[in-house]
């Protein structure tokens, strides 16, 4: 079967159109809001050709797919039914479960863009660290112009994402962003951070309301609320407005109501928050950069396993916008680089070729950034290879904490992301992996029983 034909089959798998209300999708996950999670036929999902998991988690159903993930969407969406869902009665979530829907559903789609950035960046801070290329050159502004511009533009990148998510017009969203990234919003911001004098703080509506002056240049939680708040305004203004001026003034009333409330109320508001997750973070590195290293690396496989990964996101996009670096995702490289090594010391384990070709895979993914495969089909059926990983991220992540490593732009935590961190940290960094593979392989190696297969065998292909 070919994979267009097992994503297709997802759907009725999922009891059928009418009980899925929503359909997302991350980095390596389908994501599905499900009415009655007991009509979905979870075995059937399992044993679909490309299929690597599935679970129910946080109130949604994922499937894990790996880096195929878009096309499977591609092909599901192409099938779905355009009224699919609006006869499926809208299920009551928890607030954290749809926090990590909204930052998994607006991430996922607009990693490449912000991952090649970063990459872009990274390399060239490298270069620059290192005296191969002077960075007052012209050939330093053309990169950095290539690699900025995703995270200076990143509200609008977010914007769109967030209109699909919340099911909103997505110009309409960019409008909004475009509010919060106006020349004139923004050199005030500039003009107050430079102390300049007779710089405002504030602009003010109708002499009475204030518009605080904030830099929402590659904010993140600033947009995703206003757009969020778009939804609701947009549906109440349209159900509102008589059908004949629905056309001219429902898109009008719409963006100058979100536009003042996102300029007053939600845009300060977000950046206080995202303020406030930095400082959070921040808390942890001051007690012990090493204790912070032990929590984020302990913690990291878990949060990949159950989904919760993305939340991290934001932070240190917040880093990267208000400090330059970031000191996280040095950390969730050695999370990675330990699912890699404990992944190839089960290969060691493993009693036939297919088996061994299947770990030896998944191994190789995760070396190269994407772990669901290791994680869902290897060592989720190892407690104690689970428990070498988690130990090994943790150690490592202290290790390279204790000596500061730290990253200038968003890359993949991938094996090939090395290059990024060239300069005063690059030898940390080398050493940071050696540790997480070594050590991970080693203990996975000692700590789990030879001879356990690690795939059963399906009984029907087995005669």
């Amino acid at each position: 079967m070919e994979n267009t034909q097992a994503a297709q089959a997802i759907i009725p798998l999922m009891g059928g159109n009418n009980n899925i209300n929503k359909i997302w999708h991350c980095m390596t996950r389908l994501r599905f809001d499900v009415v009655d999670e007991s009509r979905v036929e979870w075995d059937a999902i399992k044993k679909l050709p490309g299929v690597l998991g599935a679970q129910y988690q946080r109130d949604q159903v994922q499937v894990i797919i790996g880096p195929q993930v878009t096309l499977w969407y591609q092909a599901i969406m192409a099938k779905r039914d355009p009224a699919a869902g609006e006869a499926a009665v809208k299920t009551h979530k928890g607030l954290i479960s749809r926090f990590m829907d909204t930052v998994s559903g607006v991430f996922g789609p607009i990693v490449p863009a912000i991952a090649g950035a970063g990459m872009i960046k990274g390399l060239l801070a490298g270069l620059i660290a290192l005296n191969i290329i002077s960075a007052k050159s012209d050939t330093v502004m053309v990169i950095d112009l290539i690699a900025s511009g995703v995270f200076y533009f990143l509200p609008f990148f977010l914007a769109v994402s967030a209109a699909r998510i919340f099911n909103t017009n997505e110009y309409l969203a960019a409008a909004v962003a475009a509010c919060l990234m106006y020349p004139t919003l923004m050199d005030a911001a500039k003009a107050l951070a430079a102390h300049t004098p007779g710089a405002a703080g504030a602009f003010y509506f109708i002499d009475v309301i204030p518009v605080s002056v904030f830099n929402y240049s590659a904010s993140v939680i600033p947009v995703i609320m206003s757009v969020w708040a778009l939804s609701y305004i947009h549906r109440g203004v349209n159900a509102l407005m008589p059908e004949v001026f629905k056309t001219v003034f429902t898109p009008t009333l719409t963006l100058f109501i979100t536009a003042l409330v996102s300029l007053t109320l939600i845009g300060p508001l977000g950046i206080y928050v995202g303020k406030a997750l930095a400082l959070f973070i921040q808390g942890l590195f001051d007690i012990s950069a090493v204790f912070a290293g032990v929590i984020v690396g302990a913690i990291r496989p878990v949060a990949v396993l159950t989904g919760m990964h993305h939340a991290m996101t934001p932070v240190a996009l917040q880093n990267f916008a208000t400090k330059g670096y970031d000191m996280l995702m040095p950390m969730m490289f050695m999370a990675n680089m330990a699912i890699a090594g404990s992944t190839f010391a089960l290969c060691f384990h493993s009693k036939t070729r297919a088996e061994r070709s299947v770990v030896l895979s998944a191994a190789i993914s995760a070396l190269l950034g994407i772990t669901e495969p290791a994680l869902f089909g290897v060592l989720t059926k190892y407690k104690k290879a689970f428990i070498a990983t988690t130990i090994s991220s943790a150690l490592a992540s202290a290790f390279i904490a204790f000596f500061g490593v730290r990253l200038y732009g968003y890359i993949l935590s991938s094996i090939f992301s090395l290059p990024a961190y060239i300069g005063p940290y690059f030898m940390y960094i080398l050493m940071g992996v050696t540790l997480s593979l070594g050590l991970a392989f080693l203990l996975t190696y000692f700590m789990v029983v030879k001879g356990k297969p690690l795939i059963q065998p399906d009984p029907e292909t087995a005669r």
